[in-house]
């Protein structure tokens, strides 16, 4: 079953993306300490409000497990949602001219993270996260999706090509370069 998060899903929620995203965890916590990290962002996700909130978090739970899950959000929204992060960054660093990467675009319905648990690969659980990725994006309104892939991930490269997303440019984040792949609705 696909549903909306809970708070109470952050533990497994968190370390499915924490896996995915990697470096750009520790850029949104602003610490190289993978248990920090997950901490930082486990409390992120019980909050509303920001890019990685239970509020913008689908599971997919098999048995009582969370074993995939997909966290989307306007492109629009970017700024807002990256503001609690950013806030906390300065805070830590002192420097008010940080910033964050803007992901997405205005016009997109964004896919930030998608994420299959180890051990259920293969079994089109991400398909069914992804199908439900369009089908939330439909129900806002969207017209148009998006997501970052790395440009060395040539396996997740071709499986979004194949479901009908194309490279429209490439962007930076964390230190990593990223091809920027959309779909029209």
């Amino acid at each position: 079953m696909i549903r909306p998060a809970k708070k109470e899903d952050f533990q497994p929620a968190i370390e499915l993306i924490y896996s995915t995203i990697g470096n750009i965890a520790h850029t949104l916590a602003g610490t190289d300490d993978p248990n920090e990290t997950r901490r930082v962002l486990e409390a992120f996700f019980q909050q509303e409000g920001n890019r990685l909130s239970y509020q913008n978090t689908l599971v997919k739970e098999l048995d009582g497990q969370v074993i995939g899950v997909l966290v989307s959000y306007a492109g629009s929204r970017t700024d807002e949602l990256d503001r609690p992060f950013l806030e906390r960054l300065i805070e830590l660093t002192g420097d008010p001219h940080l910033t964050i990467t803007k992901e997405a675009r205005d016009d997109e319905y964004y896919l930030d993270t998608v994420a299959v648990a180890e051990g259920f690969e293969g079994r089109g659980f991400g398909r069914e996260l992804m199908s439900a990725f369009v089908q939330r994006a439909q129900s806002q309104g969207h017209q148009r999706l998006a997501l970052l892939v790395e440009q060395e991930n040539d396996r997740a490269f071709r499986l979004y090509e194949r479901s009908g997303f194309r490279v429209d440019g490439e962007l930076e984040v964390s230190g990593y370069q990223f091809r920027h792949m959309v779909k029209a609705l």
